[in-house]
């Protein structure tokens, strides 16, 4: 009998400095431009069939999906949320945006906590061997069940955010770039699961799920410090030192273990363990934009730090102090008043520019 030979398996691949990760990066990407033919670039040109495995059942799925994270937080909105929040007596904007921050703080907890378990108590090295995500990389390969799970969860739920923040969620300053991200991170996990990449996928939510949660859990205790026209200390302690938290956090896992991890493996070592791996530059670029957005708002973070340093905030009253400009509200809404006494409900309304007054339309 013909005897073959042991195939070896992967050698994990020692984690460089920061300095060196940036280099690696920047190497690889250049000579991926310098020769097409290492990065996948005759692949990318070949049919969708032919690389994409994603059938019309699983995009259905996705859709039903979707629709359901809609339907279920407009009932935990109206059953839960604004019952609950009418009980503790909150300020009237604070009351309309507290259901949109307990929404997304009940997932992300949901969503983040799932993905600590794929990460920490399964047999998946992706977070501590991040080269490891394309360790056996073929196309078409089968997606685990529980990773198929996350997928599905996360998919469908960025869905569902793209048609919340036009017409559900607080506008905001930054909800034009917030709708970006969405559309991007859609097209990631999309894209990510059509072409096997589902591995680096787990890694990227992660990475990014903890500061969601950070972020509303501290926008909860903000809105709860003023209940019931009485200040409570408490919920003013916690929000400040989520914030100090949020921003440290914010850095340490967007800025510096997302680079270090996330883009080392799909920049270098994906050429390294997969020399022809199919559409490197569509998702590298879409995972630099993300990078990009993850600095736009780090730019905010420590403009808002540094104004409560330098005394020019002498409280959080939100942890995105670019949320509602109340100052500039507050003027438009003296002159629509017109010397009019209008109720102190009504007058808190006319600070927000979705929250009630956009619900009441839908």
């Amino acid at each position: 009998m013909q005897q073959t030979e042991p195939v070896a398996e992967p050698v994990a691949e020692p984690m460089p400095g920061y300095g060196q990760l940036l280099r690696l990066g920047y190497g690889s990407l250049a000579a991926a431009v310098r020769s097409c033919n290492d990065c996948g670039w005759e692949l990318a040109r070949t049919t969708w069939a032919e690389n994409a495995h994603l059938g019309w059942g699983e995009v259905l799925l996705c859709g039903l999906a979707a629709l359901g994270w809609t339907a279920l937080r407009r009932a935990a909105a109206r059953r839960l949320f604004r019952p609950f929040g009418e009980w503790c007596n909150l300020q009237p904007k604070d009351a309309a945006k507290m259901p949109e921050s307990a929404w997304k703080l009940l997932f992300y907890t949901l969503s983040w906590s799932y993905g600590t378990y794929l990460l920490f108590f399964t047999d998946y090295p992706f977070f501590y061997d991040p080269p490891s995500v394309f360790y056996g990389w073929k196309k078409g390969m089968d997606v685990p069940t529980d990773i198929a799970i996350a997928y599905l969860l996360q998919c469908s739920f960025y869905g569902h955010s793209i048609y919340a923040t036009v017409y559900m969620d607080t506008w905001r300053k930054d909800s034009v770039v917030m709708l970006l991200h969405h559309v991007v991170t859609l097209t990631l996990i999309a894209f990510s699961y059509a072409f096997r990449y589902h591995n680096v996928g787990i890694l990227v939510l992660f990475l990014h799920d903890v500061n969601d949660v950070q972020l509303e859990f501290t926008k909860l205790n903000v809105y709860f410090k003023h209940r019931g026209g009485v200040y409570h200390r408490l919920n003013d302690v916690i929000s400040n030192v989520g914030c100090l938290t949020f921003s440290v956090s914010w850095f340490w896992f967007r800025l510096y273990w997302f680079p270090l991890k996330v883009l080392y493996a799909t920049c270098h070592s994906s050429l390294q363990t997969v020399p022809n791996i199919p559409f490197y530059f569509f998702f590298n670029a879409l995972l630099l934009v993300l990078t990009l957005m993850n600095i736009y708002w780090f730019l905010y973070i420590v403009l808002f730090v540094a104004k409560v340093l330098m005394g020019q905030m002498q409280e959080v009253n939100d942890v995105r102090e670019y949320d509602v400009e109340d100052s500039k509200k507050t003027a438009v809404a003296k002159k629509k008043e017109g010397g009019l006494q209008l109720p102190s409900a009504l007058k808190e309304g006319i600070h927000l520019k979705n929250g009630l007054v956009k619900d009441k339309r839908l």
